[in-house]
């Protein structure tokens, strides 16, 4: 089977698209790229689903925090001490064990309706929830601490010229925190992508081994007894996935920046560091 061929048979097999049996012999590394890339759908979607929903979460977290009411500061500050507080790794058995061991695949509501929760065990639905719930707890604490870190001089200002509550949020606080977060926001953009391969540990199924990147590095591993070549294939892919993050970051942060003469304006780069 030629390399073209193989990106025809596999390139969506995590998707349930293609060939179902995975190659046993003569294992290539065209097989090994095309599969672990097929894999990496995967990564993509529980790192998309969870960032684009916890985006909004967290946001909705940080106000909640910054209250000056107990009844909504309280709840927050417990939600994100206790994902902050606790590793991902367990976050994921917890999680699992509540949705196998408490909801048991239906809750009754009230009595008038069941609300069927089986599915939630899936890893499509149930990892995706848990990394949901982990990077909106740190999501919420950067954006926590830059509406902290709005300058009192801007509001004053506001106030000034009669720009009050909600206005004030949108015109003032709301920019300017976001230019103040983002590039912490990037860091753990790139963080939860990473974190995605901590699925393939948990206790979450995947569907008709319908795999991450390091479900078919793992294979590969078994299968060919070396796995100083599967692994590293998923380590260049989350690479040039960390380039691309850095990349569209790196937009949105030039956007937000946009006002700013150009000696203060914070750019993102990639600057790898040996000793973190």
């Amino acid at each position: 089977m030629t390399c073209f061929e193989t990106l025809q048979a596999y390139a969506f097999r995590s998707l349930g698209f293609g060939e179902a049996a995975l190659p046993t012999t003569n294992i290539t590394l065209c097989d090994q790229l095309v599969l672990i890339g097929s894999g990496m759908i995967w990564n993509l979607y529980f790192g998309l689903l969870a960032l684009t929903l916890g985006f909004g979460f967290a946001i909705a977290l940080a106000l909640a925090k910054a209250s000056p009411r107990a009844v909504l500061r309280k709840p927050a500050e417990w939600f994100i001490f206790t994902f902050r507080g606790s590793p991902l790794f367990i976050q994921f058995f917890l999680i699992y064990f509540f949705i196998t061991s408490v909801l048991r695949g239906s809750v009754d509501v009230f009595g008038l309706f069941t609300l069927q929760t089986a599915w939630m065990a899936n890893a499509w639905a149930g990892a995706a929830l848990t990394l949901f719930f982990n990077t909106s707890a740190y999501s919420a604490e950067i954006f926590y601490g830059a509406l902290m870190a709005v300058p009192k001089g801007d509001l004053e200002a506001a106030e000034a010229y009669g720009i009050t509550g909600r206005q004030r949020f949108r015109r003032i606080e709301w920019p300017t925190m976001l230019r103040l977060a983002w590039p912490s926001y990037t860091n753990e953009a790139i963080f939860l992508f990473h974190a995605t391969t901590l699925v393939f540990f948990s206790g979450f199924p995947v569907f008709q081994q319908r795999g991450d990147a390091l479900y078919y590095a793992s294979y590969f591993a078994g299968q060919t007894f070396n796995p100083f070549i599967p692994y590293p294939i998923v380590g260049g892919y989350f690479i040039l996935l960390t380039l691309l993050l850095i990349w569209l970051f790196g937009l949105m942060n030039t956007r937000l920046n946009r006002h700013l003469p150009s000696h203060q304006k914070r750019k993102i780069r990639l600057r790898p560091q040996l000793i973190r």
